[in-house]
């Protein structure tokens, strides 16, 4: 059987803010069948993961390049890998079976060809919905789970501070810094995104950082005793203001720089005199890092959520055409939690 695969790259490479007209939606004809032994597993796409960290591995140069697979640049024409779930159509490796729900590296399009089934593993739902396993199940909430409890090493009771806060990683980072006994405080980019987390997420307060022209007072203002947990997903002048606030022996976690994505001129320059004296440990870490804890992140997450103690906030949109909006969106702070785009009915 053959069918019409689409599927989205990018037009050229991309090294200012994206823009809808610098990816293309293309079709190439796709047999479904594996020639067998070869190892090779053909996926039926039904969700995939919309990230930030993507538009660095499409600009024509990144230090982020050469320093793990996941980070390879993608260059123009090429498909276009991404995490997710789908469902094995044809398979000619030994431990994939047709209609296996499987969860990994799949591609922007309807269809995905997995040489040697590599980065693909079944997926047992264990009942709940398969985009909880793009999401809050999958490297958003191991990202989460990891840099708070790996990399930042809370201790009950501890001010925790988390920037872009109602994106896919901070609202989650959020509420396990809640569950585990802290005081948390969250920055977002609108009314509605604050009052979420207030409301829904459980953080203890939380600000519209565009309605607020000075960084480091507005801080000082929600943080008088200053802060012990910079969890940062933003980098620039919201990290240079953090650290002045930041308690001795403070901990940052560097989980991403969504500023300087954009604009490379965006860098922050925290005050080194405090990194010193306050004796502040400041740490940059990828998913990749904290497989070391995958299983107690699972455990935990899974009764968390068993228990309704842990809210879900996905932003799911339809369609394979919908994949370079959902992404252009990302950078203008479209997304309320983990983007995702389905791309085929379950």
């Amino acid at each position: 059987m053959e069918v019409i695969n689409k599927y989205v790259t990018i037009k050229t490479h991309v090294d200012g803010a994206p823009q809808d007209s610098d990816f293309e939606l293309k079709t190439a004809a796709l047999r479904l069948w594996a020639e067998p032994g070869s190892n090779d597993v053909i996926v039926k796409n039904l969700y995939v993961s919309i990230d930030p960290y993507q538009l660095n591995r499409m600009k024509s140069y990144s230090s982020s390049h050469r320093t793990i697979n996941f980070a390879v640049p993608i260059s123009p024409g090429m498909d276009i890998d991404a995490y997710g779930v789908g469902r094995v159509v044809a398979s000619g490796h030994p431990e994939f079976e047709e209609d296996d729900l499987v969860v990994g590296l799949i591609s922007w399009g309807e269809y995905s060809v997995v040489k040697g089934g590599n980065m693909l593993r079944k997926l047992d739902p264990m009942g709940f919905p398969l985009s909880n396993h793009v999401g809050i199940l999958g490297f958003s909430g191991l990202t989460a789970h990891g840099g708070f409890f790996q990399v930042c090493k809370p201790k009950k009771g501890e001010k925790v501070f988390v920037s872009a806060a109602s994106g896919s990683v901070g609202n989650l980072v959020g509420q396990y810094a809640k569950l585990f006994g802290c005081y948390v405080v969250g920055c977002a980019g609108s009314k509605q995104k604050v009052n979420l987390l207030k409301e829904k997420l459980g953080f203890d307060d939380a600000f519209n950082y565009k309605e607020e022209t000075d960084l480091k007072s507005t801080l000082k203002r929600y943080f008088p005793d200053g802060i012990d947990i910079y969890f940062d997903n933003v980098g620039a002048e919201m990290l240079e203001a953090a650290v002045a606030n930041m308690n001795i022996f403070g901990r940052v976690a560097v989980c991403g720089v969504i500023s300087q994505y954009t604009d490379s001129g965006k860098r922050a320059a925290p005050d080194m005199l405090d990194i010193v004296y306050k004796r502040i440990t400041m740490q940059g870490f990828l998913a990749a890092d904290l497989m070391n804890g995958y299983t107690d992140f699972i455990s935990t997450t899974q009764d968390y959520l068993n228990d309704g103690k842990i809210q879900v906030i996905e932003d799911i949109s339809q369609g394979v055409e919908s994949i370079p909006s959902a992404f252009v969106g990302l950078f203008r702070g479209d997304n309320v939690g983990k983007k995702i785009v389905k791309i085929a009915d379950e």
